[in-house]
């Protein structure tokens, strides 16, 4: 479960650095909550809330507070409470796909929406992850396509990890001719980085670990 938010990171990766965006007060008590840290989580969580009850529609805080309801989720369901888990993933889901749905052109929607359930689905069977790498894959895709024209101006960080992200969820898909041309794209552009590592790794031998295909230098949250 900590693996599958560790790529919540890149919600405040791929984006240019604004101190008014919504996630930079509420992220890091989400990263230590989603490391373990429950009273942190639960203060990520009520931020959301206190934000949600001055704009309902709020989409930054929705899809942050959709993302702690889908790690709940996913706690239960570890611990064996089915219907909490079910109730509470679904409720996760809906959340982001409400934020998704008020702001489809928010990196800080986008993106950690995109990261949640790219790495969620590597857990899952087949048929019940192909709609999430689906949308987290059309998550990324716009992302790049809202950031093409400085794309290049950013850090090897939030290039690779946008691409990599990409690449990867071609190669699940089957779509291997895209998944080549993304993996090369990352050799090329991004020698001597772990991102080229992974992308040499799937073009030698069209396999790449999970762990291999996300996150990879990221820092960890406290």
């Amino acid at each position: 479960m900590h693996k599958l938010f560790t790529m919540v990171l890149l919600g405040g990766l791929l984006m240019a650095q604004d101190p008014n965006r919504f996630d930079m007060s509420v992220r890091n008590d989400f990263f230590a909550g989603f490391a373990g840290n429950r009273q942190a989580l639960d203060r990520g969580m009520k931020a959301c809330e206190e934000a949600l009850s001055k704009n309902s529609n709020n989409a930054a805080a929705m899809v942050w507070h959709g993302a702690g309801n889908f790690y709940l989720g996913g706690a239960a369901f570890q611990a064996g409470d089915m219907a909490t888990g079910q109730q509470l993933s679904e409720k996760g889901l809906g959340e982001m796909e409400h934020a998704v749905a008020i702001a489809p052109d928010n990196l800080g929607v986008r993106i950690p929406r995109g990261a949640v359930l790219l790495t969620a689905s590597q857990d899952m069977p087949a048929q019940m992850a192909r709609p999430l790498i689906d949308k987290g894959l059309a998550d990324f895709e716009h992302s790049y396509e809202l950031q093409a024209k400085i794309f290049d101006t950013l850090g090897t960080h939030p290039r690779g990890e946008l691409l990599i992200g990409m690449a990867s969820a071609y190669a699940r898909t089957g779509k291997t001719e895209q998944a080549d041309a993304m993996f090369e794209r990352i050799r090329a552009t991004l020698p001597g980085t772990p991102y080229a590592s992974s992308a040499q790794k799937w073009l030698d031998t069209k396999t790449l670990a999970p762990r291999e295909a996300g996150c990879l230098g990221c820092h960890v949250a406290k």
